[in-house]
């Protein structure tokens, strides 16, 4: 059985490879044009990957992420969401490496089965990167004007924020 799985990648190549030749299909030109296609998406989605990066890393080390917490700490406990997340909440919309860091610190810092260590768990699968994910259909897709595609995709990472507290007091009761 294990030798079945590490052959079906190469098994699913040769099976597309056979399959385009039995139809007639130059295989390696259609390979190049998909490899040349892939390259040109990539240079249009670069430029805005590496200003989200930049962005992400000044954040962190500029020390704005701890300040953002400390006033939004009221409105937070207020909804039921743990002040100690909001460096994840506002990574998480820009840098999917960053967010991950960032709720591991916490997971690190709280205990993996903390309120808070729980509530970062969840709201790192339960949310998406939405400037990137964004920044790269937008970009692929050629379209300029996101229009309203931005503040509704940051509405619902912030109600899966909340869904991921409310689920997490949920089922884990202290």
């Amino acid at each position: 059985m294990g030798l079945l799985f590490s052959m079906l990648v190469p098994l699913i190549i040769a099976g597309v490879a056979l399959y385009g030749v039995s139809h007639r299909v130059d295989v390696y030109d259609a390979l190049l044009q998909g490899a040349g296609g892939g390259l040109e998406i990539l240079l249009r989605i670069l430029p805005a990957l590496v200003g989200l990066l930049t962005a992400v890393y000044m954040l962190r080390a500029s020390g704005a992420l701890e300040l953002a917490a400390g006033a939004l700490a009221p409105i937070l406990n207020a909804i039921g969401i743990p002040p100690e997340t909001v460096g994840l909440m506002l990574v998480r919309p820009i840098s999917g490496s960053a967010a991950l860091g960032a709720g591991a610190e916490l997971i690190s810092t709280y205990g993996p089965d903390s309120y808070i260590g729980r509530c970062a768990a969840v709201m790192l699968g339960s949310t998406e990167t939405t400037f990137y994910t964004i920044a790269v259909y937008f970009g692929a897709a050629g379209i300029r004007k996101t229009r309203y595609a931005v503040p509704a995709a940051l509405c619902a990472d912030l109600a899966g924020f909340m869904a991921a507290a409310f689920a997490v007091r949920l089922f884990f009761p202290d």
